[in-house]
């Protein structure tokens, strides 16, 4: 049997955009995957092109057996949400992807703002590990074995993601 949908938007989720577009791409990602890293300029260039007609959604898929910083990445734009950082700190990674180390998400979190101390302390709580779990596991359960792996209004996308490829699966769904 394949898993074609993932779990529904909720309260949990990271949302860009406007909560009712017609379209959600929802991104199951890993912060060192260089493909990824790949898809977050097309993703950008995509939520510009489409504005209110796109519901922009992440949720951690961190590939810790072939990423070291994966977890820890995770772990750190989880932790800044905290202090409503998390698309802050979601960009900044991705945009420093190639410096990923294990204490450079402290100068991340001072240069985004963050409260650095409390970012600190929150850095290892175990409820945000587990929020990072629940996405894992969801993506598993839709079918999710790589990343970026995108769903289109709930449905897995098997398409390429290069801009004009999702654009086009993006507009198809727009009236």
């Amino acid at each position: 049997m394949t898993h074609q949908l993932t779990p529904p938007v909720g309260k949990g989720d990271h949302i860009q955009g406007n909560p009712n577009a017609p379209v959600e791409l929802v991104e199951y990602g890993d912060y060192q995957c260089p493909y990824c890293g790949a898809a977050y300029p097309i993703i950008k260039k995509l939520q510009a092109e489409f504005d209110d007609q796109l519901k922009f959604v992440f949720r951690n898929f961190p590939l810790s057996n072939a990423h070291e910083f994966a977890v820890i990445a995770a772990m750190a734009a989880e932790t800044a949400a905290k202090q409503n950082g998390f698309w802050a700190m979601h960009d900044i990674i991705y945009e420093n992807q190639s410096r990923l180390s294990r204490d450079v998400f402290f100068e991340f979190a001072d240069e985004i703002g963050l409260d650095v101390e409390a970012f600190e302390r929150d850095l290892h709580n175990p409820s945000l590990g587990k929020k990072i779990e629940a996405d894992f596991e969801n993506g598993v359960r839709s079918g999710v074995n790589g990343t970026p792996t995108f769903f289109i209004n709930g449905t897995i996308y098997r398409g390429e993601y290069d801009y004009d490829s999702l654009y086009q699966a993006i507009a198809q769904h727009i009236k």
